[in-house]
């Protein structure tokens, strides 16, 4: 058996390697991503392993065809840039890893809230220049709180678990529910609700589609007063330009951003000599009421060693036994 891994990134290629000689099956590495042209090297492997941001061309599975190559897994969650037709029509099985690390992002979402109820954004930008005043940086607590979390998924049942022990109301809503959750009593009846009721909002949940957000000027306008959104699921669920304007307006205290509509292309580039021409962007980022990261929630030892082998091991599953717990059901 010999596999072939792409997009790969210098922290990731370790558990990589580790996996290949615990395993005694050849990886090839690549850092490259996968396209029409890098899928070329493919040729005389068994399966494809990669990840990326960008969509993937539908030639490449004409390719992967071609090859007898009938397998890709991907080493992350989301699934939304694959041409599922494209799969279907070559015959291609699909995995994901669907759970690398939800402890991790639901951290991470509320470290980011903490930072902007302490106004740490600010503060510190200001103790850099010298300037040790408190005024008027006065901080929120987050047990004073109604917290609102949209979707009870693994990461959203973590991200509950740690609000609660800060002391914060929380409610909920999913499509789905959660049998625990129920007993809790935490649901509420819409996701319009949850705006209405919530002073954070924090999303959990997957991509809508294009145009099709949770947050924009119609739902910011049935949200509490000084309200509080944080996103570390998918850029598209937010109209960002609308909910900087609340923001910049003083209808919502802040936001929380570890994804960005138009973030490919941008986050984990090195930018410093060239500047950005996205305008919108640079507002958010110069706004100490906007805690902004580059898609980094996942971003932990723990999640990406996950990420690397769980998709070799669904690789694996899926050559031996043609199928696998972690293979996508494509007529979903």
């Amino acid at each position: 058996m010999k596999l072939i891994d792409f997009g790969v990134r210098e922290d990731e290629k370790k558990y990589i390697q580790e996996w290949s000689k615990d395993n005694d099956i050849e990886v090839k590495i690549v850092t490259d991503l996968l396209t029409p042209e890098t899928v070329k090297m493919a040729q005389g492997f068994d399966g494809i392993v990669a990840y990326q941001q960008l969509p993937y061309d539908e030639k490449i599975f004409d390719t992967m065809n071609e090859y007898g190559i009938h397998v890709i897994s991907l080493r992350n969650v989301g699934v939304d840039n694959v041409p599922i037709e494209a799969l279907k029509k070559n015959k291609i099985r699909l995995t994901n890893v669907p759970s690398y690390s939800p402890e991790a992002i639901a951290e991470y979402s509320v470290t980011g809230l903490m930072a902007l109820l302490r106004n740490m954004k600010h503060m510190i930008r200001k103790v850099d220049q010298h300037d040790f005043r408190w005024v008027p940086d006065i901080g929120r607590e987050l047990n004073q709180l109604t917290v609102g979390v949209a979707g009870t998924g693994r990461i959203g049942q973590a991200a509950i678990k740690i609000y609660q022990g800060f002391g914060a109301k929380v409610i909920a809503f999913d499509k789905f529910h959660n049998s625990e959750i129920e007993k809790e009593g935490l649901y509420v009846d819409s996701l319009d609700t949850l705006l209405k009721e919530s002073d954070v909002v924090t999303l959990h949940i997957p991509s809508l589609g294009k145009g099709h957000t949770v947050i924009n000027s119609q739902s910011i306008s049935e949200m509490k007063d000084d309200a509080i959104v944080i996103n570390t699921a998918r850029g598209d669920l937010i109209n960002t330009k609308d909910l900087y304007e609340a923001v910049a307006s003083g209808k919502l205290y802040g936001a929380v951003m570890d994804v960005y509509e138009n973030e490919v292309g941008i986050f984990n580039n090195d930018l410093t000599d060239e500047g950005l021409s996205d305008e919108l962007l640079e507002l958010v980022i110069k706004s100490p009421r906007f805690i902004l990261t580059p898609h980094i929630a996942f971003y932990t030892t723990k999640a990406v060693k996950n990420m690397a082998t769980i998709s070799l091991d669904s690789m694996v599953d899926e050559l031996k036994n043609g199928t696998s717990e972690n293979e996508i059901d494509l007529d979903k």
